[in-house]
């Protein structure tokens, strides 16, 4: 597992996973179904870019994003878009 706590240290590890891999730049992005400027971009480390993308770019190099240090939320207390303040 890696730990990463900042957009360049996300970029890096993705580049070396796709090196690991064997794809190329344009090879990942036709995988992910986003641009290549958007893996050049993600792997600069830019610290912008659309989460839902990044994520499509982890699940391309089969990854996954587990977060720690954060409480636990049963199944039945997530919420998609619901109120963030409650």
């Amino acid at each position: 597992m890696t730990s990463i706590r900042s957009p360049q240290q996300l970029g890096d590890a993705l580049r070396v996973a796709r090196k690991q891999i064997g794809l190329t730049q344009p090879q990942l992005a036709l995988a992910a179904g986003v641009g290549v400027r958007f893996i050049v971009d993600l792997e600069a480390g830019k610290p912008t870019l659309r989460l839902e993308n990044v994520l499509r770019v982890i699940d391309a190099l089969g990854g996954e994003i587990q977060v720690s240090g954060l409480p636990s939320v049963a199944a039945g207390d997530q919420r998609e878009g619901g109120d963030h303040g409650a």
